[in-house]
């Protein structure tokens, strides 16, 4: 790649999926940057920072994940504990809607501070597991991968995935921080993983030497700051450039990211609607209306009596 200009341009320097491949050693990558879909994710809730910082970890991570699968539908990241954190969710549709979201107890949060700076992963899950799903449609089956947590970020629980689990080498580095102090939340990500070995009656794709370029991959990819892949003005292309140059660096054009949630009006009604009327009621709020809150985007959603009359068909007694 002599030109790294050409595979980020000046209206594409946020947001975004930049696919990558080191030549000198076939590994295949690539690069997140998330700056306003992040902050739109976590500004609409109000999480402390350090669920916030987990969370946008979490958000990375599925995208990373999410952009190196071949789907038509939703990959979702999901990890579960018996910490102060129960649990984290990241989802990202193939066409690039991201959307995130935490389930925490506020009290042990705080009271677990000094161990979460060290360890977050244990800190705020403590014994649990990572899932990842794809779900491509109603008539396609659903896959799921499942394994224990083991780490001490949850970038360390998926690089332990693919070890166990898929038996493919992953480096991953992530960062995430504000830009400035209380300013928008940013978050970067890379991922190099080492192409499967190939099947009998297939061509090899890795020459003798893989160790050693597997070896300065990740030796080049540990070299990459959290100030380089957070600054907001460094495109990826020039990143990837600088990491890798040496050995050759091919990229392919991004593709865009942006926050979008999928819940509405209509499927809470339908959610409603298979519900007993009683119960329902059981969900009003001191104005006497039924509001359904959406844990992704934090949509409130309101149901008169009125409307719960027409949904269910007749009046309460009736």
């Amino acid at each position: 790649m002599t030109e790294p200009s050409s595979v980020s341009t000046p209206s594409a320097l946020d947001d975004l999926v930049q696919p990558f491949q080191i030549e000198a050693s076939a590994l295949r990558g690539r690069m997140v940057r998330l700056g306003p879909t992040l902050d739109e994710i976590l500004t609409r809730h109000a999480y402390p920072d350090t669920v916030a910082r987990f969370l946008a970890e979490t958000a990375t991570l599925a995208v990373l994940l999410a952009s190196m699968l071949k789907y038509e539908g939703i990959f979702t990241l999901q990890a579960k504990g018996d910490g102060p954190m129960k649990l984290v969710v990241a989802d990202v549709t193939s066409t690039g809607d991201v959307r995130a979201y935490a389930q925490f107890d506020a009290q042990a949060v705080e009271t677990a501070a000094e161990d979460i700076a060290i360890a977050p992963a244990p800190a705020l899950l403590n014994k649990g597991y990572i899932a990842f799903t794809v779900d491509q449609g109603p008539n396609t089956d659903r896959y799921q991968g499942i394994v224990e947590l083991s780490g001490k970020t949850l970038t360390d629980c998926v690089q332990h995935y693919f070890r166990q689990s898929e038996q493919i080498d992953t480096g991953i580095t992530v960062a995430v921080d504000r830009d400035g102090e209380g300013g928008p939340w940013r978050a970067g990500g890379i991922m190099v993983q080492r192409l499967p070995e190939p099947q009998p009656g297939q061509q090899a794709v890795l020459s003798d030497g893989d160790e050693d370029g597997w070896r300065r991959a990740m030796a080049l990819l540990a070299s990459a700051t959290a100030d380089e892949m957070l600054d907001p003005a460094l495109k990826a292309g020039d990143l990837l450039y600088r990491l890798f140059h040496e050995d050759g660096v091919r990229a392919w054009a991004p593709h865009s990211l942006r926050f979008g949630c999928r819940c509405s009006r209509q499927k809470v009604t339908d959610m409603l609607s298979r519900l007993p009327r009683d119960e329902v009621a059981g969900l009003k709020t001191e104005d006497g209306q039924v509001e359904v809150t959406c844990q992704f985007c934090s949509t409130a959603y309101r149901f008169s009596d009125a409307d719960l009359d027409q949904l269910y068909g007749t009046a309460p007694g009736a």
